[in-house]
């Protein structure tokens, strides 16, 4: 008997990736506006923005999502207090189900966090255009990018896509993710550190402190921050001050100083020596990158 092949249907076809941006801008950010023939969407990673579509405005936060269809008009600003990461990908899609996207801005869960996460991390790797350049026009190949990683990112952008439609079509978002026991404890535990840790930025911790408040042994700790963040959990620690720092950075109310002492380093020498360590650059490098990039428009 011989066997006939089936022809898997691609609902979402993705024709060509324009931009891939992972942006940290100021707290007083502003982009004019443009409009292309092509698709774009824009999630906010940390703090908010003022976003307008056509007449139409809207403030996003931390974990919501907007899409701009071709040829619409679109701005984007920070609201002056708070320094907002932001992700924004434009891309060539021509298949039917893309008018679920038109008009379409909302939050998204875990899962679509996930997959945009995994985009940026394989576009670092086989892109050598910056992806915090916002004049990007044409991104470059990176010539000893790892087997597959443009791929990848093809398929998690259709993946991204596909899940926002169920959601959208079961009239929810993100359902939940079904787990072992085990796993779902194990993520409680991991969650309560990690909301406990940001409360507590500005102190100095040790893991004796932590593992105390916590009611966790040592060994448990850094076992479960080693498999979620493949680091300790007090480099784990220092990267959010170090993130705070950024904020504080861009935000522009504060000097080195004060941001050192505001995040629980008893000394600048220290702080501005950690902060290079975790992100390559001295503060003021980095705040005159950062500038830089800002002033570009």
């Amino acid at each position: 008997m011989p066997f006939k092949s089936l022809e898997l249907i691609e609902d979402v076809k993705i024709d060509s990736i324009i931009t891939i941006h992972y942006f940290e801008y100021m707290s007083d950010y502003s982009f004019p506006g443009e409009s292309h023939d092509f698709w774009e969407f824009l999630c906010v990673d940390k703090g908010e923005v003022e976003i307008t579509a056509d007449n139409r405005a809207y403030t996003l936060k931390k974990g919501e999502i907007i899409f701009h269809k071709p040829n619409e008009f679109h701005t984007v600003r920070a609201n002056g207090k708070i320094a907002p990461n932001l992700v924004v990908i434009s891309f060539d899609c021509t298949s039917p189900c893309m008018d679920y996207f038109q008009d379409l801005k909302t939050s998204i869960g875990e899962t679509e966090r996930n997959l945009i996460a995994q985009i940026i991390y394989e576009a670092k790797r086989c892109i050598k255009t910056p992806l915090n350049d916002p004049q990007t026009t044409e991104m470059v190949r990176n010539q000893d990018a790892p087997f597959g990683s443009e791929q990848l990112i093809k398929i998690y952008l259709q993946a991204l896509l596909i899940t926002i439609i169920r959601n959208l079509q079961l009239g929810q978002y993100s359902a939940p993710a079904i787990k072992s026991m085990k796993l779902k404890s194990d993520d409680l535990l991991y969650n309560k550190i990690t909301t406990y840790l940001e409360e507590h930025i500005r102190e100095h911790l040790t893991i004796e402190t932590i593992c105390h408040d916590n009611l966790i042994g040592r060994s448990q700790l850094q076992k479960l921050f080693r498999e979620h963040d493949q680091c300790g959990v007090i480099d784990y620690f220092s990267r959010l001050k170090v993130e705070l720092a950024k904020q504080l950075i861009r935000e522009n109310h504060h000097n080195f100083t004060q941001i050192s002492e505001f995040i629980g380093y008893t000394s600048i020498h220290y702080f501005s020596r950690q902060f290079k360590k975790i992100t390559g650059m001295t503060p003021s490098e980095y705040a005159s990158s950062i500038k830089v990039i800002s002033d570009r428009k």
